[in-house]
């Protein structure tokens, strides 16, 4: 059986300086928050513009061989998790050269199949087309990586409740009076029995990782909007979460944190985070 591929070889087509930092900057903060080690080879004017503390080399001493820079590839990235970022300067070859360099490319994918690490390729949109026989997957100029996508009122604050609303504070020691009192909320607006429990227990879990993990405290605001129930809890000693996708991956099965999220966010029709002044605020929507 064939064993697990974990190298990722990628082509990165970009057109200009902006771009180029448009295409690798996200990618290398998120490998360094990974604990990757990154290597980026190009040019001494894009080093200077990337800015990061991380590895660097000059592509114009890296790329002088194909074959030695198979090699110094294979020591970089055996035994550790890496991320590589590198640009042939494929101007200054000729029809030869070039020939060997994408023969190069295309026995990275066998030589490198082994290691985890991911290999970001950069062409300029004039060589792009030499990159698609030798890399398996080429990322998009458009393309937005999940932790880095931001849609239309994703940064905007949440509205304000409309209706009449009804907040209930919570600390550790009153956790049962908070699930009764949206439990009966829930039953008065109408909601399924079998519904009622999967709000209560999804409030229950966010409510009680703020009181773990947060200030130890915080509130419960409660209200209907046309057909949903609206929960929102805020942790006021909450900001920020160093998860980009909160919830939205399954915690591992060893991990202690991260299961109230991504329970809320199977069992409601809609979970809403922002980071304010007054703190973490989660806001849960689930239909009558």
């Amino acid at each position: 059986m064939r064993a697990h591929r974990t190298f990722r070889h990628v082509a990165v087509p970009y057109d200009s300086d902006e771009g180029f930092l448009r295409m690798v900057l996200p990618r290398v903060r998120h490998a360094l928050a990974e604990g990757r080690q990154v290597l980026v080879v190009t040019d001494e004017a894009k080093l200077a513009l990337l800015g990061l503390d991380v590895d660097t080399r000059l592509a114009s001493r890296w790329y002088g061989h194909p074959h030695r820079t198979l090699a110094a590839y294979l020591d970089y990235m055996r035994g550790r998790r890496t991320l590589v970022v590198g640009e042939p300067p494929w101007e200054g070859w000729d029809e030869r050269e070039s020939r060997e360099w994408i023969r190069y490319e295309s026995i990275t994918n066998a030589a490198l199949g082994g290691v985890d690490a991911t290999l970001l390729c950069l062409y300029r949109t004039e060589f792009a087309s030499r990159a698609y026989l030798t890399h398996p997957e080429v990322l998009s100029t458009r393309y937005v990586e999940p932790w880095s996508l931001v849609l239309d009122g994703d940064l905007a604050p949440l509205p304000e409740p409309n209706g009449t609303t009804v907040i209930t504070p919570f600390a550790a020691r009153t956790l049962n009076r908070l699930r009764r009192s949206v439990s009966d909320f829930a039953r008065q607006a109408g909601m399924d029995r079998n519904l009622v429990a999967s709000l209560v227990l999804s409030v229950s879990e966010i409510a009680a990782n703020s009181v773990e993990h947060g200030a130890g405290h915080g509130t419960v605001a409660m209200w209907t909007e046309g057909d949903e129930v609206v929960c929102e809890i805020l942790d006021p000693g909450g900001g920020e979460l160093d998860d980009p996708l909160p919830g939205y991956i399954p915690p591992e099965p060893e991990s202690p944190r991260g299961y109230g999220l991504w329970i809320s966010r199977q069992l409601c029709d809609q979970v809403l985070v922002r980071a304010d002044s007054d703190g973490l605020r989660v806001r849960l929507h689930m239909r009558i």
